[in-house]
């Protein structure tokens, strides 16, 4: 019922910067929680940063006060601002939607397809 578009990965420098965004199909408003994850090769997948449909968001330890995530209602958007970016934060990034038709329904998962960023050294 979701549909999850990302954009803006690509090869930086270290210490460079990306903006990730993802478009929503349905009004971000109306989504529960929104999220990215990220995924290495041979690694589990990540969450990286969330915001919830009040606001309150979360940063992971490895990349809190390097990565913001904030969202735009008016597009359906959620973007990820990466500053000072490390070889580490290479992965494929994944939108991430938390979503239920109704209240009191369950949340279902709703992934993007993923965009790739890539920091050299």
């Amino acid at each position: 019922q979701v549909q999850l578009v990302e954009s803006g990965g690509g090869l930086v420098q270290a210490g460079g910067s990306l903006r990730l965004s993802c478009a929503a199909s349905i009004p971000i408003f109306s989504i529960n929680a929104m999220g990215w994850y990220r995924q290495v090769p041979g690694k589990q997948r990540e969450l990286v940063a969330r915001i919830f449909r009040g606001g309150t968001m979360y940063h992971a330890d490895s990349v809190n006060g390097r990565f913001t995530i904030s969202r735009d209602n008016a597009k359906n958007t959620v973007n990820l601002q990466m500053n000072s970016l490390k070889p580490e934060d290479t992965a494929v990034y994944y939108c991430n939607a938390l979503h239920s038709g109704e209240v009191g329904g369950r949340l279902y998962d709703y992934w993007g397809q993923g965009t790739q960023v890539t920091v050299s050294s």
